[in-house]
């Protein structure tokens, strides 16, 4: 029997938790944070080993509750007060 590997970013609100949270642990310049300082992390086998859709929709579900900004270039997000409150830096 062949068991599903578990998805743990599948939910687009675990997604946009996880990439705010990343977001938060970046060096921001200029106020901005490179899409790539958490498209890498998010993505990869040694982050947290989530798929393109899944970036997708946490980037959406972000965007839609205020979280983060995207840049219309896509190259880079802001992060906004109300998605830095989720994850305080100590």
């Amino acid at each position: 029997m062949k068991h599903a590997e578990a998805r743990p970013y599948a939910e687009p609100e675990a997604a946009a938790r996880k990439l705010v949270e990343l977001a938060g642990s970046v060096q921001v310049i200029n106020d901005r944070i490179h899409i790539e300082k958490i498209n890498g992390p998010f993505l990869s086998k040694i982050g947290c080993n989530a798929s393109g859709s899944e970036f997708g929709a946490g980037i959406r579900h972000a965007i839609e509750k205020g979280w983060l900004e995207l840049h219309e270039s896509g190259t880079y997000v802001r992060l906004l007060p109300s998605g830095a409150d989720l994850f305080p830096r100590h």
